[in-house]
């Protein structure tokens, strides 16, 4: 009988324990590398920027974690976070005309928010009964939804923006802005949203029954269906917290720049896709962690802070981006054969 040195040697441990903690070890090397090379990257003002810019991927990152582990995908995140930010702009600033009664109604900021993350979880379980019910490969479903996300976002206002959605006094509307750029304790608004809603997603994907049966479906869905799992409701439910996540992203981002706009999003899936990939979580689905969402987060807003600061081009950092990624995958497929 043979023994498989490179798994029982201490080598064999050490290299698999380094990839596992793949994400953590890049974050450490990237963040050493740029704290030399710039002296001003670890600045408390750069830090805040760079953790408020890092909770706009984090937020999309951990909805598109709980499809992936689900052993799905989702393009559509981008688009919806567009369409969100736009019907937050619309109602806020065109509001609603009641025909019969001749007048147009401002709704409060508040209830705009819900309307716009209520428009982005339908959008959601649109791709979960898409791919569960009609059996449409993740891919193509969310591929189309992105289309049609992204057109009637262009729809709301024939492809303009809408601006000044800090609202009037006088309409009641005040208040939008205050998401994307107030401060509490010192730290900005999506700072403390990434921070609780990371909270929630842990708990969730850890110690619900729900998230238990999201790690069965993506590890073998034929036997998750024989030990009696929901597979249909559980496929429909990551997409529609997938939905959530991209909506609430789209608002923070139309609150941060006091505008919406809509193309807003667009190739924020690669960005959320790639975090969740550097965390350690398999395409294949199955095995991944929000912690380690969150980890391949930071790592790419702190390489792309850093090559901000040392006056990379942003062409150039496309090429890193793109390099990055692909090392995640590979890095991912020596993991399952380990």
């Amino acid at each position: 009988m043979s023994t498989d040195v490179s798994t029982r040697s201490p080598g064999g441990s050490a290299a698999r324990l380094l990839l596992r903690l793949r994400a953590v070890v890049a974050l450490v090397v990237l963040s050493c590398v740029f704290a030399m090379l710039s002296p001003e990257f670890l600045t408390a003002g750069n830090m805040t920027i760079l953790v408020k810019h890092v909770a706009i991927n984090a937020i999309l990152a951990i909805g598109m974690t709980f499809v992936i582990l689900s052993g799905g995908i989702d393009l559509s995140v981008g688009s919806i976070a567009g369409l969100a930010g736009m019907i937050a702009g619309a109602l806020l600033t065109q509001g609603v005309t009641v025909a019969s009664w001749d007048v147009v109604v401002y709704p409060h900021a508040s209830l705009a928010i819900v309307v716009a993350l209520v428009a982005g979880m339908l959008l959601g379980a649109m791709n979960g009964l898409l791919v569960a019910r009609l059996r449409v490969a993740p891919f193509i479903a969310t591929l189309g939804v992105l289309y049609i996300a992204r057109g009637a976002a262009l729809l709301l206002s024939g492809g303009a923006t809408y601006p000044n959605l800090g609202g009037r006094d006088d309409l009641g509307n005040t208040g939008f802005t205050w998401m994307g750029s107030g401060v509490i304790a010192g730290l900005p608004v999506p700072i403390w949203i990434m921070a609780g809603l990371t909270v929630v997603a842990i708990g969730v994907a850890g110690r619900t029954p729900f998230g238990r049966h999201v790690y069965a479906v993506g590890g073998n869905e034929r036997a998750a269906l024989l030990a009696g799992v929901p597979v249909r409701r559980v496929t429909v439910r990551v997409y529609v917290i997938s939905g959530f996540c991209a909506a609430l992203v789209g608002l923070l981002i139309a609150a941060q720049l006091g505008a919406a706009h809509p193309a807003t999003g667009e190739t924020f899936e690669l960005n959320a896709i790639a975090a969740v990939v550097l965390g350690g979580t398999s395409l294949m689905g199955g095995r991944g962690s929000i912690v380690g969402t969150l980890i391949g987060a930071f790592v790419i807003g702190v390489l792309a802070d850093g090559l901000v600061l040392l006056g990379v081009s942003e062409f150039w950092q496309l090429i890193v981006k793109g390099l990055v990624i692909v090392l995640a995958v590979i890095l991912d497929q020596f993991q399952r054969r380990s």
